[in-house]
């Protein structure tokens, strides 16, 4: 078993053992993720670098169920946060859909990093952020490229496609800077999500927004080349 693989699993069989941790919770209720009404239009104050970045209230990324998460990830910034498959996955912000993945290609014996998400979305916030999760079971009926969402719209449901196979279920969770298509080395992770998701699930709303700015200042490119797990 690869070693990120192994880690995972004693991650996610920790989680059981210790329920509940101070890094889970249990989500609200939430209802089957089903189309909303949409103008499909780009939303006009999302931040793609030709606007200005708006204040955001945020809520935790899965609703529903109870998860857990470390701090901590393998190779690179992210955070994989351990639930039952099928629980809710939810937009953490205001924003419009970016980047949606609808099949899962991956395979073991190419192991592309742009497969590797199996079903992904990509959300960029009214804070200029971009949120990406991955590893879905299902996509949201009529979550598209361009499609407008409020906070705690449902996006899919957590599941383990794409290289997650043979893991225990979970979202992996994302944070970067907006690019053009086909980036999946940035979006998946250049900032420690684990803060923000302590906040969110605790009810505060602490913005990543500052920490990826200065993220993008330290890459000096929005399209580095990938330097690890490629």
């Amino acid at each position: 078993m690869p070693c990120r693989r192994l880690v995972a699993v004693l991650a996610a069989v920790a989680a059981l053992a210790a329920g509940c941790s101070p890094e889970g919770g249990t989500g609200g209720s939430s209802p089957a993720p089903t189309a909303a009404p949409t103008s499909g239009a780009p939303a006009g104050t999302v931040a793609t670098g030709t606007t200005s970045p708006q204040a955001a209230r945020y809520t935790f990324p899965l609703r529903g169920c109870r998860f857990s998460f470390s701090h901590g990830h393998h190779d690179y910034p992210a955070t994989d946060i351990f639930a039952p498959r099928g629980c809710t996955v939810v937009a953490p912000v205001a924003g419009m859909v970016d980047e949606v993945t609808t099949s899962d290609r991956w395979s073991s014996r190419s192991n592309r990093g742009a497969e590797r998400g199996g079903l992904s979305i990509s959300v960029v916030g009214v804070d200029g952020v971009r949120y990406y999760g991955s590893h879905l079971s299902s996509l949201a009926a009529g979550v598209v490229h361009g499609t407008r969402v409020d906070a705690g719209r449902p996006l899919g449901r957590v599941g383990n496609s794409g290289d997650a196979v043979g893991v225990p279920s979970h979202l992996h969770f994302g944070l970067s800077w907006p690019t053009g298509p086909g980036v999946w080395w940035i979006r998946r992770g250049v900032v420690d999500p684990w803060p923000f998701l302590t906040s969110w699930r605790d009810g505060g709303n602490r913005s990543p927004a500052a920490a990826v700015r200065a993220a993008r200042v330290r890459a000096g490119s929005s399209t580095p080349p990938c330097s690890v797990n490629c």
